[in-house]
């Protein structure tokens, strides 16, 4: 019995969210540890019952054992009144006797009203005890679903950040291959363009020998009339 109270106490007193940082799964041993108070809540109803029943005993011989000394009383007078004192006598030993009896019974009844009494108040007790525990237990199952769909959220969340990092890179490396692609374009138009200045200045070179051909022409053709007189 002092092992069962003792753990009772150990149990209502500690806080049981610090014992349970230490294990796995803290349902499963919450469960278990109401398990274990419901098992010791059995033995201790059978001693607080074994405890009322000896109450209940001792109440009776005491009862039984007062209405013995009436009894003995009640013939003691009646045998006086018939004129058989020696009768009377003998009823009167009884009933000291008895009265003797009754103050050992009087004394086991008090002890055993007593013990009742406290066994009652400590079975009471443990039964508010595990109602109020298995209250705590409905109400740390919803704190553990809370921090469960918390913690999956924390690692959505976690992916999310990577995703999001990934589709940065993705980002970056685009704009890596659109400035490649621009110098490249860039670079492509700066040769065309120097291409087409090479075949401009090629043709104004001929351009030049074809024009200088026909000035030396003219030329010549403008002297011979002059010394022909053709002018």
């Amino acid at each position: 019995m002092a092992g069962i109270l003792s753990r009772f106490k150990d149990i209502m007193s500690s806080n049981i969210n610090a014992l349970l940082d230490k294990v796995e799964d803290p349902m499963k041993m919450i469960d278990q540890y109401l398990r274990n108070l419901e098992s010791d809540l059995g033995k201790v109803k059978a001693e607080t019952a074994a405890v009322m029943a000896e109450e209940t005993r001792a109440k009776r011989e005491l009862d039984e054992c007062t209405e013995s000394i009436n009894k003995m009383q009640a013939y003691a007078e009646k045998a006086l009144l018939a004129g058989n004192e020696a009768d009377a006598r003998a009823f009167l030993e009884k009933k000291s006797e008895l009265s003797k009896k009754l103050s050992s019974l009087q004394q086991t009844y008090d002890i055993a009203k007593e013990n009742s009494t406290k066994m009652r108040a400590m079975h009471d007790k443990i039964v508010k005890d595990i109602a109020e525990l298995n209250s705590r237990r409905d109400q740390l199952k919803a704190k553990m679903a809370v921090a469960e769909t918390q913690e999956k959220l924390n690692k959505i969340g976690s992916s999310v950040d990577g995703a999001m990092g990934n589709m940065s890179k993705f980002d970056e490396m685009e704009a890596k291959i659109n400035k490649k692609l621009d110098t490249a374009n860039a670079m492509a138009e700066l040769n065309s363009s120097k291409d087409s200045d090479n075949i401009d200045d090629l043709m104004a070179k001929y351009d030049t020998q074809a024009n200088g051909a026909s000035s030396e022409t003219d030329d010549e053709l403008a002297a011979l009339k002059a010394k022909l007189g053709l002018q």
